[in-house]
This record gives structure tokens, sequence and C-alpha cells, in this order.
């Protein structure tokens, strides 16, 4: 879509998403606004998490997909609908589909994780693997629609997606009247821009803040050039929000109501999620935590009662295993270290003591006797251990230092 384009486009009102909510009755489900004790803690003020991480088909996406599938002409649902996505768009759209009585074709990636495409076949589309990166299985998508009439349903980039995203915005003002401050996490900026609509419409003295990864932050920028500018290999594990240029519709909305943009690091993604797990007892993806890990950053920053959205839930088991194990590093609970040894029979449990002695529990050995870098009798052992706290893990590193150890960074 180019900018004259979506200049023409009708802009997004609070009545187009109050209708949307009515539509939606029924089909998407009014998530909880949950309290957070520890964030509230943090913050100095209510917490509160707005969960659409349980929402029908783990996230958000299922509102616009609905709305602008339930808005195409008779002869546009007979040809059919085509998205891609890795993941919760196409859910949603699979979703949205079924429930229209819609032919759904979705184009993902040949990498993504098997649980989203068995999840969106079940949902009912037909799932066809494409391209390594989104923007090759994008181009497919796009190239299918033309070939056969099919409408393609883009992910954020459109008024009607942006309306039924919107209805998370009247959903926490009916929830939390008393709300200050509402986070969200920002990729393409549909859900940012359905939001702002819904709530500053209604209660312009809420303060919106949107939230990018450091490596995906399109929007910074953009706001900066006042156009949307693409972010050169935008990178970051939360792959919801790993958009590297923001729609043209959303874009509008968010410079005109989106109070700021912030941006959050990687570990501090990670340590969002975990929080989520551990503390409120939800799985939530990266991209989901990301209003939680701006708290974590500068917790004072919000005026509160917050309301963070928890956008979505959709995370692979293989990646929890990791972003979890990578949360704890960054919390000082886990630590990798290598060291040097004199390879003679004990010397490995003589280091285990060591450990003991500061009660670290020792989840995994690697040990290397064969290496260009070793001398004859030296031995090199790699740790991971699972510890209590930066103080902790310097304890350890005194022990071992004290212990006659060498410690390689």
């Amino acid at each position: 879509m180019n900018y004259s384009t979506a200049r023409s486009l009708p802009m997004v009102t609070l009545d187009d998403v109050k209708g949307a909510q009515k539509m939606l009755a029924g089909i998407a489900r009014v998530t909880a606004l949950e309290g957070s004790r520890h964030l509230s803690r943090l913050v100095g003020a209510p917490v509160h998490l707005k969960c659409e991480n349980l929402q029908r088909t783990g996230s958000f996406k299922l509102r616009g997909a609905y709305v602008r599938i339930a808005g195409l002409l008779p002869e546009e649902r007979a040809a059919g609908v085509v998205a891609a996505s890795a993941g919760n768009h196409a859910q949603g759209v699979a979703l949205a589909s079924s429930l229209l009585g819609v032919h759904s074709t979705v184009f993902m990636p040949k990498g993504a994780p098997l649980p989203k495409i068995s999840a969106t076949r079940e949902y009912g589309a037909d799932v066809r693997l494409h391209g390594q990166v989104v923007d090759e299985t994008l181009a497919a998508a796009q190239e299918y629609a033309a070939a056969t009439g099919a409408v393609f349903i883009h992910p954020f980039d459109h008024p009607d997606v942006i309306t039924g995203q919107g209805t998370v915005g009247l959903e926490i003002l009916e929830q939390c009247p008393e709300v200050r401050t509402v986070v969200v996490g920002v990729g393409g900026g549909g859900l940012a821009a359905g939001i702002a609509t819904a709530v500053k419409a209604l209660r312009p003295d809420v303060r919106v803040v949107g939230v990018q990864a450091e490596g995906a932050a399109a929007y910074p920028l953009s706001l900066a050039a006042g156009r949307p500018v693409a972010v050169h290999r935008p990178s970051t594990m939360a792959d919801g929000i790993l958009v590297g240029r923001p729609g043209e519709v959303p874009f509008r909305i968010v410079r005109d109501l989106v109070d700021e943009v912030r941006t959050v690091s990687e570990d501090a993604l990670s340590a969002a999620v975990l929080l989520c797990l551990e503390r409120a007892k939800l799985v939530v993806e990266p991209a989901g935590a990301s209003p939680v890990a701006a708290l974590l950053s500068d917790p004072g920053a919000f005026e509160g009662p917050v309301v963070a959205v928890l956008s979505g839930g959709n995370v692979d088991p293989v990646l929890l295993q990791r972003l979890l194990r990578h949360g704890m590093a960054a919390q000082g609970r886990y630590l990798a270290v290598r060291l040097r040894l004199t390879d003679r029979p004990g010397a490995l449990a003589t280091l285990l003591g060591t450990l003991s002695a500061v009660d670290v529990n020792v989840l995994d050995v690697s040990h290397v006797r064969t290496d260009s870098r070793l001398g004859l009798t030296e031995a090199e052992v790699e740790l991971h251990l699972e510890t209590k706290g930066p103080e902790h893990c310097a304890e350890i590193g005194e022990a071992l230092r004290e212990s006659g150890y060498t410690v390689i960074d």
C-alpha cells in the first residue's frame, strides 16, 4: 500500500470500534484483566495485565481478522482469502474464515514452529509453506492473491483490522475505568493504533505508550522522519513485533494518538517472559511480554493505574526453553562458566565439591581434554549453573578463584 492510497482510506472512529465490539460478541473473548502485585510494588502503583494471550487462537489477532473478513462483499468471500504469517495472524485468519464460512489459504515460512503450523491447519486453513523468511512468504501470498482473486488479509495495514483490534481498548476502559496508562507492544502498529483510537476518544487523559524491541524499532525512526521508515535487517526474539516498517494506516494513528514509543532490550524481554510465567502463571510470548519488559526497564516512568497488554501467548516450546534460560541468566539466576583444571583423577569431583560448598546447583557439565589450546595435563570444563541472583554469582566466582581455578571469559 502506498502513502497516497493510505491517505484515501477512511480513518478509524470510535463508532467503528463500538460496532466491531458488537460484531465480535460471542466470537472473541472478553479477556481477563489480572492484577500483578509484583509489578505494582515495582511501579509504585496498581498494574493490571490484559490477558490477550488467553484469547481464542492465543492472541488478539482474531479480532481484526474477523472484522476484516466479515466486511467483505459476497463475491469477495466467494473468492476466498489469503494471508502470510509465521503464527498469530495465520491462526486468527484461519479461525475467522472458518467461522464465516470463507475458504482461507495461509502461507507460512518453512521454518515456522510446528505447533503454529498444526494449529493453523486445525482452525481450517489451507497451509502452504514457502520461503525461509516472512518477506518471501508475503510475496508468495500476494502472488497467489493476484493469480486467484483471493482477498489478501493484511495483518495490520487496513482500517477494518485496526477497528477490530481497538475493541481491546474498549474492554480496558470497561474493566479498569481508573486507568492512567496503557502500555502495548508495537510491530506494524495495528493493535496500538486500535487501542489508542478507542482510549483517546473516551479518555484523552489516559497515556498510551507503545513498546518495540531495540533490534526492530521502526517507529521511533519513522516518527522522527514523519513517515514510515524501514529498519535495515530488523532482528529480535519477539517475532510477533518483528516488523521492519510501520503500516501506512496505523502509522498515522500512532503518530497522532500514541503518546510515546519506547524500546526494550532482549534481556528485558526474556526477563518479562520469565516473570509472567513465575509470578502471574501466564505463558506469554516475547512480543506479548514487551509491555512488562518496559515496566521492568523503567518502572518509575509510568503513572498508575497501569494496564499492560499481553498481546499473545503462542510461543514454541523449544523457544520457550531458551527464553527461560536467557531470562534466568539476565536475572543472575543462571550462570555459564568455563575454567581449566589439572587433568587427573578426582579433579572434577574436587571442583564440584567447591561448588557444593557455595550451594550452587550444577545443571550440565562439558569436559574437554583434547584441544590445541590445552596443555598436556590440562582439561577444560564448561558448567551451567543454577544460581540465586547476582550476589550468588559473584560468590561463586570468588570461591573458584580462591580455590586456584582459572576462569576463562
